[in-house]
């Protein structure tokens, strides 16, 4: 994929978003987006309204951790071939299947409880509900992946693109219903109304098309290679399902920029992790209501990232991947300092509007150039190994290190320095990212010669 493909016109490059397979990962990516309405900004609503303390919700995100470590079951994903499944559904959307079911079940157990007098049955539902989608996730990007092929580079930041805009619309669509109805409702209410959501999604895995790649016949090459080093079928099989996917990562990149990328992905989102845990308790602690916040931050919300996502899509195949994570990791730091001007001004919600709109912009614009680059980097034989290794070190900071958040804040004491703080956690992935815009670069070229050659 070259780094600009500034020779489409602008109208050539609206009229190449007319894919049915655009939606298809649309669809999918409204299913990897709502388990974390389910114990992301629902839960901690929850538990606010119960009275737990900031650092006991922090801490509660600590089940968001298995997004960060699916890599290390990723090759099951890959290679297991699930029984009855796989023969109605294929590879990818059998997996889909049988994770929505495990989300539905424990859905239907939490809307049964009160987590405030039983926090911790309602935390191993929350962890089921944290296995099954971060297992989810892995076959919904291979899925995105083996759709849409390095052959078609161009496409790259358009699936990215409905791939975001399907995320933030299973997070941020339910999430405004269940804030606005949680008063009257109340919140077990909220979860059974989610639980038919789930019902929703399941359908329309059913309804997709399963890509058609050349996986199969990749994998039983490496196999081959394994078996005549290791001796034996079974071992080639294990060690091609558990090793060459990051073998062949580090093969293809080297050792030192391997490393370099790996640590570029880890950092870039740490600071958007810190903010987006403690936002719902910011907002709340501000002095929005459960419906203010609802409407701005989900709503409102989900309308911009849709806009700006798209928006951000077309720069990207436009003017190339690197620029666009360059200005967007700039513009998603300088968006935090909104956040800021908040806690020192009080709940205007005309302010409150700007910074939903500046945020969503700004995020969105970097996650479709974040996306389509993590998607350059992998392989066609272990998609989904390869880019749940990598999107789970995006997840890292976002999942496990934000869980202190809240720690944070009490340590400050200070909404705006805690704000201003995350701000600048960006700094060192940019400084990474401006070191290394060679390789990128020559990456996206060398992209573009194997599918022409």
């Amino acid at each position: 994929m070259s780094e600009s493909s500034s020779n489409l016109t602008w109208s050539q490059t609206i009229k190449s978003y007319m894919d049915k397979r655009l939606m298809w990962v649309f669809m999918l990516g409204c299913s990897s987006g709502f388990p974390w309405v389910l114990i992301g900004s629902n839960m901690s609503g929850w538990l606010k309204d119960a009275g737990l303390t900031r650092a006991a919700i922090g801490y509660f995100g600590s089940v968001f951790a298995v997004y960060a470590i699916n890599f290390l079951w990723a090759p099951l994903v890959d290679r297991v071939k699930l029984p009855v499944l796989h023969a109605m559904l294929g590879q990818r959307r059998s997996w889909i299947f049988l994770c929505q079911s495990i989300v539905l079940v424990c859905t239907l157990f939490i809307a049964g409880v009160n987590p405030a007098n039983d926090l911790m049955f309602t935390s191993m539902l929350a962890l089921g509900i944290a296995i099954a989608s971060a297992t989810q996730d892995i076959a919904i990007d291979a899925f995105r992946i083996d759709t849409f092929p390095k052959s078609e580079s161009s496409k790259l930041p358009q699936a990215s693109a409905m791939a975001v805009i399907g995320w933030w619309t299973g997070y941020s669509l339910p999430g405004y219903l269940a804030f606005i109805n949680a008063d009257s409702m109340g919140w077990n209410g909220v979860y059974y109304g989610m639980a038919v959501i789930i019902g929703v999604l399941m359908c329309f895995t059913v309804l997709v098309g399963e890509p058609n790649t050349q996986r199969e016949a990749l994998q039983q090459k490496a196999e081959q290679r394994h078996s005549q080093v290791v001796g034996s079928q079974l071992m080639s099989w294990i060690t091609v399902t558990a090793v060459e996917p990051f073998l062949d990562f580090f093969r293809r990149n080297g050792v030192r920029v391997a490393v370099t990328l790996l640590l570029f992905v880890f950092l870039f989102k740490i600071g958007e992790a810190f903010l987006g845990r403690m936002s719902i308790p910011f907002y709340k602690e501000i002095g929005f209501s459960n419906e203010q916040i609802g409407y701005y931050s989900k709503l409102i919300g989900w309308g911009a990232t849709i806009f700006f996502t798209l928006v951000g899509s077309m720069f990207n195949v436009k003017f190339g991947i690197v620029r666009g994570l360059m200005i967007g990791g700039i513009a998603m730091s300088a968006s935090n300092l909104m956040f800021a001007w908040i806690a020192s001004v009080g709940p205007s919600e005309n302010l409150f509007l700007a910074t939903i709109i500046v945020d969503n912009f700004t995020t969105a614009f970097s996650t479709v150039a974040f996306v389509s680059f993590l998607t350059v980097l992998t392989g066609q034989a272990f998609s989904a190994t390869q880019y749940a290794l990598l999107a789970s070190l995006g997840n890292f900071g976002r999942t496990t290190l934000a869980s202190f958040s809240g720690e944070l804040v009490d340590y400050l004491n200070d909404w705006s320095l805690f704000f201003i703080i995350t701000a600048l956690m960006v700094i060192p992935s940019l400084i990474m990212l401006y070191s290394l815009r060679h390789y990128f670069t020559d990456l996206l070229e060398k992209a573009k010669k194997d599918v022409s050659s």
